[in-house]
């Protein structure tokens, strides 16, 4: 699995118009093969931050599968003229996990 990371920063003001037209690009991206999900999340200490997280199985799902189709033309033409400044996107994969210890465990 590979997981996309974009710290995105919207103009002042257009926060509501921005996750709106998210909400309507969400569809694009969704149905490209290889998309498995994605969290869009607003920064607390920067109201206009956002962290778009995106997983897919394989880069090239996102690179030519996502990025080389007509949907993302549609995206780009609904979220691009949001970012001030453009977003740099980067893609991880996963090294090292970990999860809650159970309270009952010595």
């Amino acid at each position: 699995m590979i997981l996309e990371h974009a710290l995105l920063t919207v103009r002042p003001g257009e926060q509501a118009g921005f996750e709106a037209d998210f909400a309507r690009a969400r569809p694009l991206i969704a149905a490209t093969p290889g998309f498995r999900g994605l969290r869009l999340s607003r920064c607390l200490e920067r109201d206009t931050g956002y962290l778009l997280l995106v997983e897919w199985d394989r880069l090239e799902d996102h690179i030519e599968g996502f990025r080389g189709g007509d949907a993302y033309q549609e995206w780009k033409a609904l979220l691009h003229p949001y970012y001030d400044p453009f977003p740099v996107v980067e893609h991880f994969t996963t090294v090292l996990t970990a999860d809650p210890v159970p309270e009952d465990t010595p």
